[in-house]
This record gives structure tokens, C-alpha cells and sequence, in this order.
């Protein structure tokens, strides 16, 4: 209490005192090396370089706050929930430092309004605020140590801000997210058991893959097949959001399945057997009787013929074997013939008769 006192004395002699206030309304205490802080609310989209060229922005402090951070409140989750097994403490530690979590602390505290970035970044980069947040975690373990670290999420964050009973037993289903996003994308998702033992104290355990597409995802090991199956889907999710490759990849076998399934399906072949080796009896008396008809008759049509020419040429047949017929009725010469008919008996005697009748006369 004294030493805020003394540090708000000293704010009327220096220089970034709306800086110094913007902090302490968010921290709770003033900065001593207010560098550290400068450094933090520094993003690398303004491309900032110190005097030898190198770049100076807050992934550095971000780095050191987000280690600095997982230890302090896996030190307050460990008091919190005393008996606890390390699979729920570890479930409630990763819910509190999640980045969703750090970016609606960032937004509600006021660090994104005091964050130095290009007015691109800002608005695309939804890490920003959570990155920040970080950031000045690890400028308040170099400017007061572990100690003020402590005090400061505990008095500031989980005392005002974040209810740590509610955050330990809500469950976040990350399965039911994960098949929204394939239903929405319209691919195909699956659960597939890859394991499944005992642990040292004969409790079982289950690992999960997840497969979209037939890409493999990642995997998870839990108590439970849903415990697992929670583990594996977030694991994904977190891969699918970091990985642009992974990504890119499900949604080309996505391509290629949909390719296949839009190509013409085939007729399915019939099992239907033909008999037409078989001659049926009504067949076989229909060509016997055209074949009876038209023994002596063929006639031949060609694709330039028309019903006219047939018929013309019909009639002109009958006309033609009628006249035939009369002409050979009126000149019938069918009893001449070159050789002498053989003479009966009394053609005989009436020759010789005559020829004796024709002696006596002479």
C-alpha cells in the first residue's frame, strides 16, 4: 500500500503518466521499469527496430509469460482443488490459460485499447489481445518477480474476473464442435479405437483417433472412451486451426471423394439368359410359309425405293405375263413336231389299200 502511494507521488514527474495509469488500473500496482511494459503492448505488425537493427516486439515476453503463467495457475489450481487427480488439475489449468480464455480477460481488462499494432493486424488477428496478455504476465515477473505474478491473478483475475469452481466443472464439448465444423464443410469424420489398456492401478484406458476424410488426425487417451475422444477432438481442432497444410489436405481428399461419387454410374448388367438358340413351332411355320409364298418370287429394295416403284413394277409383271400367256394361246404350235407320228394298224392297211387301188388305175 505504501509503495503505491510513493509510486503514484512519482507520477506527477514522469513522463507516460496516462501509460503509467492505463497499467495500474489493470494491474493493480505501478510499474517500476515501465520498459518492460512498453515492450509487452508492442505487437511485431509495427516492425519496430532498436538501435543495432534488430526487431522489437512482445514474443519474447510472451514466450517467458505464457511458462511464467502456467505455473502460477497451476499453483493456485493445485491449493484450489485439494485430492484432485492430475488429469482434472490439468484439464482445469488448460481451461483457465486457453486462448480464448486470455482473450476475453484481455477485452474486458482494456489491454487491446493499449496495444500498439497497425490497424490491419488488429482487426484480423484474434490473438492479439490474448498474445498481450501474456506478454505483460511476463513483464510483471521481471519488473516484481513470481510473487507479484501470484498476487496479481489471484487478487486481479480468478478474485474479480473468473470464477475457477465454474471454469474446473464445465465441461467444453470439444466433439460436438468438432463434428459441427465437418457437418457445416460437409466431410466425412471418424472415431477409430487404436488402444485400449490398463493403467498401473488396473483402471482402464482408451486412445481414440481422429480421421477426416481419411487423414489422419491426432489422438487422445482418457479414463473414458468420451474422456478420449474429448481429447483426440481438441487435439484436432487445435491442429486444424495451426496447420494450414493438415487443412488443405483433408479438403483435397474431400475433392477427390466428391469427384468419384459425381461420375456416371454404369447400367447394372442383366442376369437375364437368352434362349434364342430355342426355334419355337410358330417361328418356324411363319418362314416356312413365307418361304412356300415367295419360293419363286424375290424382290430386292434399296433405300432410294419407294412404295410407287414397287407397286409399278408389280403391275407392270402382271401386264406382261398376261399378254405372254395370250400370245401363246393364239399361236399354240405345240402339235408340230419334226419327227413322224408312229401309224396304227388300220392307218396301215388303208396305205396299202390305196396304194394298190392306185396300181390297178395306172
Amino acid at each position: 500500500m505504501l509503495n503505491n502511494l510513493i509510486d503514484r507521488i512519482k507520477l506527477s514527474f514522469r513522463k507516460d503518466k496516462e501509460l503509467y495509469f492505463s497499467l495500474y488500473q489493470i494491474l493493480g500496482f505501478y510499474p517500476h521499469n515501465i520498459s518492460y511494459y512498453k515492450m509487452a503492448l508492442m505487437h511485431k505488425s509495427i516492425m519496430h527496430r532498436n538501435s543495432k537493427g534488430k526487431p522489437v516486439n512482445n514474443e519474447r515476453l510472451e514466450f517467458l509469460g505464457d511458462a511464467v503463467l502456467d505455473a502460477v495457475v497451476g499453483d493456485i489450481v493445485y491449493q484450489h482443488f485439494p485430492g484432485k487427480r492430475e488429469g482434472f488439475l490439468t484439464n482445469t489449468r488448460s481451461k483457465l490459460v486457453q486462448r480464448d480464455t486470455l482473450n476475453k480477460l484481455a477485452q474486458e481488462m482494456g489491454v487491446n485499447q493499449l496495444v500498439l499494432s497497425n490497424g490491419h493486424s488488429s482487426s484480423h488477428n484474434s490473438y492479439m489481445g490474448g498474445n498481450a496478455f501474456e506478454a505483460l504476465v511476463g513483464a510483471i515477473y521481471l519488473d516484481r518477480g513470481y510473487d507479484a505474478c501470484m498476487k496479481f491473478m489471484k487478487q486481479r483475475i480468478l478474485a474479480k474476473m473468473i470464477n475457477i469452481d465454474k471454469v474446473a466443472y464445465k465441461e467444453v464439448n470439444f466433439k460436438s464442435k468438432l463434428i459441427e465444423w465437418s457437418q457445416k464443410n460437409r466431410v466425412n469424420i471418424e472415431f477409430v479405437l487404436c488402444d485400449q489398456k490398463k493403467d498401473g492401478n488396473g483402471n482402464p484406458m482408451f486412445t481414440f483417433l481422429v480421421t477426416i476424410e481419411g487423414i489422419e488426425g491426432d489422438k487422445g487417451t482418457g479414463y473414458s472412451k468420451k474422456e478420449s475422444q474429448q481429447a483426440a477432438c481438441k487435439l484436432t481442432l487445435e491442429r486444424l486451426r495451426k496447420e494450414p497444410q493438415y487443412i488443405d489436405s483433408v479438403f483435397t481428399a474431400k475433392a477427390n471423394r466428391t469427384k468419384m461419387e459425381e461420375e456416371p454410374v454404369l447400367a447394372v448388367p442383366t442376369t437375364e439368359v437368352k434362349n434364342d438358340f430355342i426355334i419355337s413351332q410358330d417361328t418356324e411355320k411363319q418362314e416356312s410359309e413365307e418361304k412356300h409364298v415367295n419360293v419363286f418370287k424375290e424382290e430386292v429394295y434399296t433405300e432410294d425405293s419407294s412404295a410407287e416403284d414397287v407397286v409399278a413394277s408389280t403391275v407392270t409383271e402382271e401386264i406382261t405375263t398376261t399378254a405372254t400367256q395370250e400370245s401363246e394361246d393364239e399361236f399354240d404350235l405345240s402339235d408340230i413336231s419334226a419327227e413322224p407320228k408312229e401309224m396304227s394298224r388300220e392307218d396301215i392297211i388303208a396305205a396299202a389299200e390305196a396304194a394298190a387301188f392306185a396300181e390297178d388305175k395306172e
